[in-house]
């Protein structure tokens, strides 16, 4: 029997497939897929022959949209997770995930955990700088509960994926929305100031309407998969300097008359976002280059 569904998680080559009456099917490629190159993921809707409660998916339907870490796809929000302290808060990766958001056309907030750690003046200063540059900023301590009902509403009847490096409390942030999810939770390293890597997979579990999704987190972010000349698009507070750049194909790091470098002198685009923006810049070619990609 020739059945249609979604990916809710996938594990050690298995597929765990739900229909839309919720029943879920384990799944395998069929052997034809595998002598083409196939890209599935969690989130992708499939078409699978059934035998039982197990399957084997024959074809992988049209994307919304894909996004490249963690590897999701049928998105509709992305939730940016940092943490305020232990580990410290990095401008630099919520970049990068804001980046790999946008490159993906998908909409994203960033979730501020642990904000009983916060340092002074951090919600500020993550308020005005995202705030300036269209992003919501959404502070939550999931340790004392304090703004869930804010990220409960934000995430409701949406399929919304949790992304951010390990650590910062992505699965505590779940298990505080819904004590029922169990997510495994760890703990900080003193020692390296890293999480330890709880979640295996990216699976989704359903919520309110829609799903959620955790995903493993990471220690590093590579960006190789981006492209240069498509950067500036993806810091949205760039569009209306970029337009009025003396050049056309203005990179916004060396070129005179560039309208966004005179709006970071001015205080207008943040300095932070700036430097995220030259640091991913660079990145892009130097990792293309070590992994021999073009």
């Amino acid at each position: 029997m020739t059945e249609q569904g979604r990916v809710i998680k996938n594990y050690m080559g298995y597929y765990y497939v739900e229909t839309a009456e919720r029943r879920v099917f384990t799944c395998k490629v069929k052997g034809r897929m595998k002598q083409n190159r196939f890209s599935l993921c969690t989130g992708d809707y499939v078409v699978f022959e059934a035998k039982g409660t197990e399957g084997m998916i024959t074809e992988v339907l049209p994307r919304k949209n894909f996004l490249q870490r963690p590897t999701v796809a049928n998105i509709d929000l992305v939730v940016v997770t940092a943490s305020c302290a232990n580990p410290e808060f990095s401008f630099l990766i919520t970049d990068k995930l804001l980046v790999l958001a946008e490159s993906a056309g998908i909409p994203a907030v960033i979730c501020l955990n642990k904000t009983d750690l916060a340092p002074p003046d951090l919600l500020q200063q993550c308020r005005e700088v995202y705030g300036r540059a269209g992003y919501k900023v959404l502070p939550v301590s999931a340790r004392q509960g304090d703004g869930l009902e804010q990220l409960r509403n934000e995430v409701a009847n949406k399929v919304t994926v949790f992304a951010g490096p390990s650590g910062v409390g992505k699965s505590s942030t779940l298990n505080a929305i819904d004590p029922c999810f169990q997510r495994v939770v760890g703990v900080v390293s003193e020692k390296i100031g890293r999480g330890r890597h709880t979640t295996r997979c990216a699976d989704f579990i359903p919520f309110a309407g829609g799903y959620l999704a955790d995903t493993p987190g990471f220690g590093n972010l590579n960006m190789e998969e981006l492209e240069v000349e498509n950067l500036a698009a993806a810091f949205p507070e760039f569009a209306e300097y970029s337009r009025a750049c003396r050049f056309n194909g203005c990179s916004h790091t060396h070129e005179p008359g560039c309208e966004v470098k005179a709006a970071v002198e001015r205080g207008e685009i943040a300095s932070s976002r700036y430097k995220s923006y030259l640091s991913i810049e660079q990145e892009i070619p130097a990792k293309k280059e070590r992994s021999g990609k073009k």
